[in-house]
């Protein structure tokens, strides 16, 4: 197959790789059934370590899972999961609810992501990393961005968006770094093709058993049938 089509087994991708940071999986089922997304979460310290995500009415929050341990919540607390309408809108931090507010002002996904940059936390300047899924007329579309540092001092930021027709057995994979380092290589190129399987449970189960034991937190799974509207959801949290 040539090689720009191919389509990795995202276990495969990240299973040798320690750090992959956070993570944004965007794809339509093998089927066509089902709109499918994932996000994860990982972490090197103790702070980023610290925390659980929790699920209500189809919205995630990053909660810490102690909270006399936290030292700075503000690039850890967030929600990564919200409705706006026909979207469902998955980040990597607080531009959520950038997105969020946009879309009820009858703005867009790009506009609102052209108020933020990278996150200030020198010298990796974190990317943001975000996603949106807009449903209509039994299907949807899909959009993912990447707003990310210019150079090693941070001076600018540049923005990156993809944007999506879904088809069946292929989703998309972004994820904030390329592996560890220091400071920590951020992601480059285009989201990373990826199989979608009809089977929830075993797409969650390769997700969460690949990625690195000592730095992976916590993963949410979502599929959505695309003729009822109706989802379900998979929700792992290391700390119990």
């Amino acid at each position: 197959m040539n090689g720009i089509y191919r389509v990795h087994d995202i276990g495969q991708l990240i299973k040798d790789n320690s750090y992959v940071g956070r993570g944004i999986v965007i794809g339509k089922s093998e089927d066509g059934q089902k709109a499918a997304f994932a996000y994860f979460i990982m972490g090197r310290s103790e702070n980023s370590r610290n925390r659980v995500f929790t699920e209500k009415d189809g919205e995630v929050t990053i909660y810490p899972f102690d909270a006399s341990k936290v030292k700075d919540p503000s690039l850890i607390i967030y929600s990564p999961v919200r409705k706006a309408g026909n979207s469902v809108i998955v980040t990597n931090g607080d531009q959520t609810d950038t997105i969020f507010d946009f879309l009820m002002k009858g703005k867009t996904f790009e506009e609102a992501l052209e108020t933020r940059c990278f996150e200030p936390d020198a010298p990796n300047f974190t990317p943001r990393i975000s996603g949106i899924l807009n449903f209509a007329g039994g299907d949807f579309t899909y959009k993912m961005s990447i707003l990310k540092s210019a150079d090693e001092q941070g001076s600018a930021c540049n923005r990156y968006t993809f944007s999506y027709v879904p088809l069946a057995g292929l989703g998309h994979f972004i994820h904030t770094y390329n592996c560890d380092g220091d400071p920590i290589p951020t992601f480059t190129g285009e989201p990373e093709r990826v199989q979608i399987p009809n089977d929830m449970q075993a797409f969650s189960d390769t997700l969460w058993n690949n990625l690195n034991e000592a730095n992976k937190i916590s993963l949410y799974v979502r599929y959505t049938d695309l003729a009822t509207g109706k989802f379900e959801h998979v929700l792992i949290n290391k700390n119990k």
